[in-house]
């Protein structure tokens, strides 16, 4: 006889999340396979997604990435969120079509009376011409279109066309800060379920609010349709999870060690409920006031403080930033963490260090 849903500790679900996302233990993984095992990667910056990489795929050097940005396996462009990610080019084919009401209703909320139609067949042309940055997009779409505003020119362009960053050799994380964007062909059919099904891959055990804080999508009907799929769990406040049956669960006293994350790693914001990464007292200190999400390191497989380089004269500090007193021992794991971090981010410099403040 079934005694009703599994019940999962916070630690629990949060070591299941931290397994899925490589941070138990790198593994070895080529750039695309990492993109699809791990949900893709937020890619606001460039450096962010390299630095994610870094935290999950055994031996990631910054070649392999810009390889797969040159042979077009991996695309950079507009996805979950309305927001910059760094997913597979097979992904992107089907995550563009499926995030479409995500983007379409980003355009209308912001910008209801601009006639959209005509703007997309003119961006088209002109990207289908040659890449082009945003600002040179905007300055030509004003061109033809005098009587609205060029932010909205291309704000409807960013959001209504397929579109990738293009990689360049020179940056040394790939893609400049103002990159061309180049016309991509998403190519396939619109499949919320598979992205449900991703999100719990990638960082379940999940709730439905939990997919659609990270995508932006309405999955109902798609948790709906993936019903007979999936096992249903419990959190400790009788919250309903879902999950995939084969999908790794280890012990809530599974091995966590220290990372170093990125600014916008993805495990920050892949859920409405945070707390199986971020503790409740600290939820607060995860977004600037100018709605940057910060570098954030983690200990005992949770959120501890915050992290960042300053270089001066070849010379680079990583600085950790605890939001609370470390527990005895912490210190020597966190500084062999952050000199492999520091080495891998600052490659150029002749002397590196490791502070705490």
């Amino acid at each position: 006889m079934r005694n009703g849903p599994e019940t999962l500790s916070p630690r629990a679900i949060g070591r299941a999340t931290l397994a899925r996302q490589g941070l138990l233990a790198r593994e070895e993984l080529s750039v695309v396979q990492a993109c699809e095992r791990f949900g893709g990667f937020q890619a606001q910056e460039a450096r962010p997604p390299a630095l994610g990489l870094w935290n999950r795929a055994e031996g990631f050097q910054v070649e392999a990435l810009r390889r797969a940005a040159r042979r077009g396996t991996v695309a950079r462009g507009l996805l979950m969120r309305g927001t910059l990610h760094l997913v597979s080019a097979k992904d992107s084919a089907w995550l563009r079509p499926t995030l479409e009401p995500v983007l379409a209703g980003a355009l209308r909320a912001r910008f209801p009376d601009l006639d959209v139609l005509p703007v997309l067949a003119r961006a088209r042309a002109l990207l289908a011409a040659e890449p082009r940055t945003f600002s040179a997009l905007r300055a030509a779409l004003a061109e033809d279109f005098p009587g609205e505003s060029p932010r909205a020119l291309g704000y409807a362009a960013r959001t209504g066309l397929p579109l990738a960053m293009v990689a360049t050799v020179e940056d040394p994380w790939c893609w400049p800060p103002d990159s061309c964007f180049a016309l991509t062909e998403a190519g396939g059919a619109p499949d919320p379920e598979e992205l449900v099904r991703r999100h719990l891959a990638a960082f379940g055990p999940a709730s439905a609010a939990d997919v659609q804080a990270w995508s932006g999508l309405h999955v109902r009907e798609a948790f709906d349709a993936l019903a007979g799929e999936l096992v249903e769990l419990r959190d400790e406040r009788g919250r309903t999870l879902w999950d995939l049956p084969r999908a790794p669960r280890p012990s809530e006293d599974a091995e966590a060690p220290p990372r170093l994350l990125p600014s916008w790693d993805s495990i920050l914001l892949a859920h409405k409920d945070r707390s199986r990464i971020l503790p409740d007292e600290h939820k607060g200190k995860l977004t600037t006031k100018n709605l940057r999400v910060p570098p954030v390191f983690l200990w005992d497989g949770m959120a501890a403080g915050v992290w960042g380089i300053e270089t001066a004269r070849r010379t680079a500090t990583l600085t950790l930033r605890p939001w609370a007193k470390l527990p005895r021992g912490a210190q020597g794991p966190l500084e062999a963490e952050a000199e492999g971090v520091l080495a891998f981010a600052a490659p150029e410099a002749k002397l590196r260090g490791v502070a705490f403040a």
